[in-house]
């Protein structure tokens, strides 16, 4: 029986209709005869509200009472989502993240998770039942409850995944998948099939929707990851080892970050390693464009170019239409 893990984004589980939606999602998987295993986000914006919320009280939150304050928004939306899968029929059963395994150090705010202990998720599947986890929560060793920052929803998915040797992670949000650029800033931003966990990796650390540790985590135990949009059956990116054969001879994205009036424009792709021209070919596009390049920083597949935050924009539509990469 194929093991599947998924994890939905508080998009996804905003309110009582997207949980109900997100139940059947998970139903259908397992009527096709997987096992499943869910992680869920906090529902929309619980997460800023309860922040807000701590400061309104303390004008500087203990690190260890806001870990335990924030670990219930996701403790709602598991719970929940568990009521909505029994509700339609299926044997379901929601955990902490302690209750699941989760161990972490005690960096409260950003914990990295030590290890996981699976043996609680794992009798559960045994019984037969959808395994519902609570994401972004750990323990540590003297049981204090930490969060892992954000982001940290997907480093427990892909975690649990590896912990369990699940076949693949699927995280579902308010995206159809990984794009060559921001679809809001490039109208002809084309969604990417599949990726290498290398290439996704400099993408997530220049602001795309995933988050790094948890490509980190994939490329180690070689988890395959699969992202796509809970709101729609439309195809989205996988993430995994395997290098697309067209996609190692050429450039796979172009993204901006921007930050106290600087942005950082890149391009990625594992092509750079063995094709020389590329820095050229990018300066060229930028300088033709008026646009006026301040610093530079490189890696074996990504070249940023540190520029006017007010020509961030237009930098990165000249870059994803000079290395044609609206087009397959």
């Amino acid at each position: 029986m194929p093991l599947i893990v998924q994890k939905y984004g508080g998009s996804s589980v905003a309110d009582a209709e997207r949980i109900i939606n997100v139940a059947k999602r998970i139903g259908a998987v397992q009527k096709s005869g997987a096992a499943v295993v869910v992680v869920v986000s906090a529902m929309g914006d619980t997460t800023d509200e309860l922040i807000e919320l701590a400061h309104t009280i303390s004008h500087e939150p203990h690190a260890r009472e806001m870990d335990l304050l924030l670990s219930t928004g996701e403790l709602v939306s598991s719970t929940l989502l568990t009521m909505a899968l029994r509700e339609l029929g299926h044997e379901a059963i929601s955990l902490s993240g302690p209750q699941a395994g989760i161990r972490t150090d005690t960096s409260f705010g950003r914990a990295r998770i030590s290890r996981i202990e699976p043996a609680r998720v794992r009798r559960e599947l045994d019984a037969g039942r959808i395994v519902v986890v609570a994401g972004f929560q750990g323990i540590t060793a003297e049981d204090d409850i930490t969060t892992l920052g954000r982001g940290g929803s997907d480093t427990t998915a892909v975690a649990i995944a590896a912990a369990l040797q699940a076949d693949r992670c699927e995280i579902y949000t308010d995206v159809e998948g990984i794009y060559t650029a921001d679809p809001r800033i490039v109208s002809g931003a084309r969604k990417i099939d599949e990726v290498g966990y290398e290439e996704m990796l400099e993408l997530a650390s220049l602001g795309a929707k995933m988050h790094p540790r948890s490509i980190e985590l994939g490329g180690v135990y070689r988890v395959p990851i699969y992202v796509a949009s809970s709101f729609s059956d439309t195809p989205g990116t996988l993430i995994h080892a395997r290098l697309v054969e067209g996609m190692a001879q050429q450039l796979g994205a172009a993204g901006v970050v921007s930050s106290a009036g600087l942005a950082a424009v890149s391009i990625v792709g594992s092509g750079m390693q063995n094709t020389p021209g590329y820095a050229s070919r990018m300066f060229r596009l930028l300088a033709n464009g008026g646009v006026n390049i301040d610093m530079i920083t490189t890696s074996e597949i990504r070249i940023s170019c540190i520029i006017d935050e007010s020509q961030g924009r237009d930098a990165v539509r000249l870059l994803h239409e000079g290395f044609q990469l609206d087009r397959s």
